[in-house]
């Protein structure tokens, strides 16, 4: 023990010890502060009064008017106490006695809410108010007798004895807060989540949940986390009540009792550069999910549209990548079939570059890249799409089939598409390149570069099976009508190699001003292949997704995936300019455009989806491609990207992207409007826009919302038959007609949050299916949370009731 003091006096009559005037004793990592302190040797106490605190070997500060403690600071009792925690807890009381690492706290209260700095004797935002508050310190844990909530020191609520765990536990056993939900479909629920810490590194939470209208409610969910990684398992199942709440079968699940879903995801880093893991989910039926409201925090409102189960392996160096996995989906739309939707088992991707040492090449130098693909997917059923106009089928209006299962001698005149193969595919790519820059006397930058590609299919369709999901015709989805799209060719080995070679031309020119540096760049590509067929496998599952745009001028191939490339020669050009500010602003802007010199243009040439055509590259000049990008400061950034007609300059696709950040305003924007593609399944423009925004009112209250709209419904208006659509199964009329913004989902917020609240209300509405009819209809619903750092949390949701969407478009004959 060290003691410092102004003076320190030995009274050999009672056998104690003085020190006053700045008295400070040190003993084993804590300090005692006082104007006055004595020890009495004889009871081995010391009493500290004036100014008196106790700073504890974690931190915490206990302030109080006298201490009178065991001279190991152990042990004794405090009068008028307050202790500031060192997690920002803070506790007071008129007196507590100290035992060992228990603290009692006698007619105490506790807060983790900071006092207001402008007035500190106001009362904190919240705060607990006990008979007793004892906090245990070896069990990290804090129990209240006859306690009450209080908020700006008004009792709200009561309760005999609860406790909480210490601020400084980060896992503590023990019940959760409850969380209240409300939705007419499954009555008001009330979820008591139980935590268990089984140990430092796994733990359990198992959530039973009653419903007044429904059956019991049961989740589970366990966690564990090892030295090289970790995994979650969550289970979860119910008995129906009710079935009667849930739409028929196939608009819905009321067939189904006993319901549930397991998911599970883990990953685990085998070593610095490989890692395994998997994120699977298994759903006893497609409306699990939305019937009995599992929340998406991906998108934030409770939407599902499908679920995708995944298991990989992955290795990346530091010029390398590989990766295996396979995938499995579930559709959730009511829409879906699921035996159309494909498992790939598996997928493989290998990606490695090497650089060329130029003194043992003879001089040549560049890279080589080394690119490769293994793809192998299976269906029950094929997967076709009617198109120009788009039908459903003649007993539910659920699902898409077409009127004749057969691709037309025109394909601009097709009224059926094959999507997907029902049968086993497997394909296989290897493509091997070199490139390398070099720079001319002028400034020029060129880079010749030279490829080889080689691709080998397998195509294994079924002709037997089908689905009952009849056309006006009363003919189901056959498997058959496959053979119509392949040109006869029966089942066999596929291979093309594909050798190719080019240059591209970049001349940066620079130019310094006033208000920047202002680099100037033309553009010029040229890429010769030999005149074959792009589509050497009859079939096209992973290259559907085909947008032209500034993105990929410049690409070699301008497919998304592997079943397609391009061939022939072609010519890519354009610039782009940039000027760069000084605070690091700057703006951009590319154009270009791309034309097919010599051979056949692939993307004139339709596959079985029709994919390329419509695509602004089926012409062989193509349409003109744009981007202009300006960012003067961190407070406001736009984006706006488009294609566009090479005749009249018509907008075929255009995307607009803002943002603005001015303190206390944040506000962001997109919106996007794309030109018919009645051959490719776009039979009207599509057109929508979304923004989202928060204003923050003062230091703490802030508002926010986000708002999308659908700008293409009304296009839909001349289809509906006047005055009504009666469907057939409910009996419901669909009336109405949509305006131009058609509100597609919308939220509304508010909230506070400082260091010891957060306190938020919600409102949204999505359009989703009336979970008791499958009619489209708008759900509606608020959410309230409260968190009490510390202390926990509390939620309610509150179902507000589906809304039927009075707009006149159906999805039900």
């Amino acid at each position: 023990m060290v003691v410092e003091a102004k003076e320190l006096a030995y009274d050999e009559t009672r056998n104690s010890v003085s020190a006053t005037g700045n008295v400070k004793i040190f003993y084993k990592g804590r300090t005692l502060e006082a104007d006055r302190v004595v020890y009495d040797r004889g009871s081995q106490r010391v009493y500290a009064e004036g100014h008196a605190r106790l700073t504890e070997t974690d931190g915490t500060v206990v302030y109080a008017d006298r201490f009178d403690l065991t001279d190991d600071f152990k042990a004794g009792f405090m009068d008028s106490l307050r202790v500031e925690g060192a997690d920002n807890a803070h506790f007071s009381a008129p007196r507590a006695e100290r035992s060992g690492e228990t603290t009692t706290f006698d007619l105490g209260t506790y807060t983790a809410c900071d006092a207001c700095r402008d007035d500190p004797s106001k009362p904190r935002l919240w705060s607990v108010r006990a008979k007793r508050i004892i906090h245990d310190n070896d069990e990290k844990v804090i129990y209240y007798e006859d306690a009450s909530l209080e908020l700006l020191g008004v009792p709200i609520a009561y309760m005999p004895y609860f406790s909480s765990p210490d601020p400084s536990v980060k896992r503590k056993s023990g019940f959760l807060n409850p969380q209240l939900t409300y939705r007419s479909q499954i009555g008001y629920s009330v979820a008591m989540p139980y935590y268990w810490a089984l140990a430092p590194n796994y733990d359990l939470t198992v959530t039973p949940t009653g419903f007044t209208r429904q059956g019991p409610f049961l989740s589970a969910q366990f966690r564990h986390r090892v030295e090289n990684g970790g995994y979650s398992i969550n289970v979860e199942g119910t008995h129906v009540g009710d079935p009667s709440a849930f739409a028929t079968a196939p608009y819905g699940a009321r067939d189904k009792r006993w319901r549930g879903a397991v998911q599970s995801n883990g990953e685990f880093q085998i070593n610095d550069q490989w890692r395994f893991g998997w994120d699977v989910t298994a759903l006893s039926d497609r409306y699990f999910l939305q019937d009995y409201k599992q929340y998406n925090s991906l998108y934030q409102n409770y939407f599902f549209r499908e679920s995708s189960s995944t298991i990989y392996l992955t290795g990346q160096g530091p010029r390398s990548f590989f990766d295996l996995r396979g995938f499995y989906f579930q559709g959730l739309s009511p829409n879906d079939v699921q035996a159309q939707q494909p498992v790939v088992h598996p997928l493989v991707d290998y990606n490695r570059a090497f650089d060329v040492d130029p003194e043992r090449s003879f001089g040549i130098g560049g890279q080589l890249d080394v690119d490769a693909n293994f793809t192998s997917t299976s269906a029950s059923i094929a997967n076709y799409e009617s198109i120009q106009p788009r039908t459903l089928d003649s007993v539910y209006g659920l699902y898409n089939v077409c009127q004749n299962y057969a691709p037309s001698a025109d394909p601009y005149q097709s009224r059926c598409l094959l999507r997907g193969v029902g049968g086993n595919y497997e394909h296989a790519t290897v493509m091997g390149s070199w490139k390398r820059k070099a720079i001319d006397p002028v400034g020029g930058v060129w880079t010749p570069f030279v490829f080889a590609r080689f691709s080998g299919s397998y195509l294994d369709y079924d002709t037997s099976n089908y689905y009952a999901a009849y056309n006006a015709a009363s003919q189901p989805i056959p498997n058959s009508a496959q053979s119509l799209f392949f040109y006869g060719a029966d089942n066999a080995f596929r291979g093309q190699a594909t050798p190719g070679g080019g240059v591209e031309w970049r001349y940066p020119i620079l130019a310094r001003g006033a208000l920047g540096d202002l680099v100037v760049e033309p553009i010029a590509q040229i890429v010769a292949r030999p005149n074959q067929s792009s589509i050497p496998s009859l079939v096209n599952m992973d290259a559907q997704s085909l947008v032209f745009d500034d993105s990929n001028l410049f690409e070699w191939s301008k497919y998304s995936g592997y079943d397609r490339f391009e061939t022939g020669t072609r010519a890519n050009y354009g610039g782009q300019a940039t000027l760069t500010f000084g605070n690091g602003g700057f703006v951009n802007a590319l154009v270009g455009q791309s034309r097919q010199i010599a051979g056949k243009n692939g993307y004139s040439t339709a596959d079985a989806a029709n994919v390329g055509l419509s695509s602004g590259l089926d012409t062989r000049t193509s349409d003109w491609v744009g981007r202009f990008a300006f960012a003067p400061s961190s407070m406001l950034s736009f984006v706006a990207k488009g294609r566009f007609d090479p005749d009249g300059l018509r907008g075929r696709r255009i995307d607009l992207i803002g943002s603005l950040n001015l303190d206390p305003l944040n506000l962001t924007f997109q919106y996007a409007n794309y030109a018919s593609q009645p051959v490719i399944g776009f039979d009207q423009r599509r057109q929508g826009l979304a923004a989202t925004g928060r204003y923050d009112l003062t230091e703490n209250y802030f508002l926010n919302g986000s708002v999308t709209f659908d700008m293409s419904r009304y296009l839909y208006n001349s289809l509906t038959r006047a005055p009504a659509v009666t469907t057939t199964l409910t009996g419901a009329n669909v009336t109405g007609s949509a305006p131009l913004f058609s509100l597609a989902a919308l939220g509304l917020g508010a909230g506070y949050k400082d260091e010891c609240t957060t306190v938020a209300i919600n409102y949204s509405s999505v359009y989703q299916a009336q979970a008791s009819t499958g009619l489209p209809a708008r759900n509606q619903t608020i959410m309230v949370s409260l968190q009490l750092r510390t202390l926990g949390d509390a939620k309610f949701n509150y179902g507000l009731g589906s809304i039927l969407l009075k707009d006149g478009v159906r999805s039900q004959p």
